[in-house]
């Protein structure tokens, strides 16, 4: 463990505790983090590991707030597929793919401000969310359903909408991934994406959402860890004084978008910082080139870690390396945007309305019959195969999807198998099929994906098992790219339990025809 060797009421230790936005490990605040946010630290991160219910959550962030009124207590709470409220359950409400293929802001914009009346009822006032991102290549890893869809214009009405909704609660929006992470088949938390894109098409295209997240009044824009040569030839975007002084803060006349609020890093520990420049490295050059605050503690959660980093910015500062005064500005905009989020927990508090989710889950359906075939309602315990390659590390891999086990809910004696790409390998397709289609004979067959579009052994056995039973149904549970297939193809555009029940009443014909 490292050991401070000045002491924390130094106001240099103290704004360079100021600026970071840490995790930690547990449901109760560790001492250490106590002792830290009583010697100045800012903001503190939230993950899955710290929330077991609302009650809890709303026993921490007291806890939390009582060493720091105006502390920024931040999630990672976009809905749908990523979310940390209701990581063991599944979401309540859809995320941005389902809401962009609604296409109704006005709904967005309850659905967002519903989502932050749950977190302001927990103290939670700081969510890294909206993600802002152009999801313009169907192939990417990391985005896919968090995007409200490929469309700029979409994608900015929607973003708005969110911020809005949001931020109507008391929570600070916090939209992301600047200048947009969409045109990736990179994912930054294993290394850095580059995106040969020129200014004409990023303008046009990625910077259109932050443009509308700016003038609905965000409070924070998030940084992507991502490489545009067009922009800076040497540097990514989170430690480019070229994207974040003189493209997002510069203002409109000098080519800028004027934004005035806080910036924030994508977490300072994934691959395409960590591995590239090293941690401590990566936050001084973040902070010199017009970062605010950094993100740290996904994966790092530890004293040791803050410690580390509150030292490099120290040993920056004294080497000349970054300016105390940038420090100070940077503390400071951390400190104002904690007393916003103090003052707006003073308003009226509203229960969420958990229904607008479900409502708009089910507007989000896409139902393809296959012409002229009957398609009878599920009524009897089916047979529901479930393909998944590994999710990426800001979705997780601890929140449940699909609806094989809302089926088996409703019909005792379902059957079901999850299914992964080793299950489906080439050699092993033939008698995984025919193992399949032996499970499911004098059932319906319910056969469950998640972006087959990206996956050719998820599509090769998609196609095969569709062959054999053509009156299979599909329900598609990620980006939707490939034709509908099977006798009903239901797309649900995404993965939150929302989106899931919305299926399943249409499978069971409790909602929405299905012959």
């Amino acid at each position: 463990m490292l050991v401070p060797t000045t002491p924390d009421s130094d106001q240099l230790h103290r704004d360079a505790l100021t600026v970071l936005q840490p995790g930690f490990v547990g449901t109760e605040p560790p001492a250490w983090l106590l002792r830290h946010l009583a010697a100045g630290l800012g903001s503190v991160a939230l993950f899955d590991r710290n929330v077991v219910d609302l009650d809890q959550l709303s026993a921490l962030t007291g806890a939390l707030r009582a060493e720091n009124p105006d502390l920024l207590i931040a999630i990672d709470e976009e809905s749908g597929d990523v979310t940390r409220l209701e990581a063991g359950s599944g979401s309540s409400w859809p995320g941005n793919l389902a809401l962009g293929a609604i296409d109704d802001p006005g709904l967005t914009r309850d659905v967002a401000r519903e989502l932050g009346r749950a977190l302001a009822e927990a103290g939670v006032n700081y969510n890294w969310a909206p993600t802002a991102d152009v999801n313009s290549n169907p192939r990417n890893p990391v985005i896919g359903v968090r995007s409200f869809g490929a469309d700029p214009e979409l994608c900015a009405r929607h973003t708005a909408a969110w911020v809005e909704g949001l931020q109507s609660a008391g929570v600070a929006a916090c939209s992301k991934h600047f200048p947009g992470h969409g045109d990736t088949a990179v994912d930054s938390h294993h290394g850095l994406p580059v995106i040969d894109v020129d200014l004409d098409v990023l303008r046009a295209r990625d910077l259109v959402p932050f443009q509308a997240a700016i003038a609905a009044g965000t409070k924070a824009v998030m940084t992507a860890h991502i490489m545009i040569p067009a922009l800076d030839p040497k540097l990514p975007a989170t430690l480019s004084p070229t994207v974040l002084r003189d493209l997002l803060r510069a203002a409109p006349e000098d080519g800028g978008l004027g934004y005035q609020g806080l910036i924030v890093s994508d977490a300072i520990e994934m691959g395409a910082i960590a591995d590239t420049f090293g941690m401590g490295e990566g936050t001084v050059l973040a902070l010199a080139a017009g970062a605010d605050a950094i993100c740290v503690g996904g994966g790092l959660a530890d004293e040791d870690t803050v410690l580390m980093l509150r030292d490099a910015i120290v040993a920056g500062v004294r080497a000349g390396r970054l300016t105390e005064e940038r420090l100070a500005d940077a503390a400071e905009r951390v400190r104002s945007l904690g007393s916003w989020g103090r003052i707006a927990a003073q308003g009226e508090r509203f229960e969420p309305d958990l229904a607008v989710g479900l409502r708009a889950a089910r507007r989000a359906l896409k139902v393809v019959r296959a012409p002229g075939r009957e398609v009878l309602p599920v009524t009897e315990r089916p047979f529901v195969a479930s393909f998944s390659d590994e999710p990426n590390i800001a979705v997780g891999d601890v929140t449940p999807w699909g609806v094989a086990g809302m089926l088996a809910d409703r019909f005792p004696g379902t059957r079901t198998r999850e299914v992964s790409a080793a299950d489906a390998a080439p050699e092993l397709l033939d008698a995984l099929v025919a193992e399949l289609v032996g499970a499911a004979e004098g059932r319906r067959l319910v056969l469950v994906v998640r972006d087959a579009h990206r996956h050719a052994w998820m599509s090769a056995a998609l196609a095969r098992l569709v062959a054999a039973r053509p009156d299979a149904a599909v329900v598609e549970m990620g980006l939707p790219q490939s034709e509908p297939v099977g006798a009903l193809h239901i797309a649900t555009h995404g993965a939150a339990r929302v989106c899931g029940l919305a299926a399943v009443e249409v499978l069971t014909g409790q909602y929405g025809a299905v012959a």
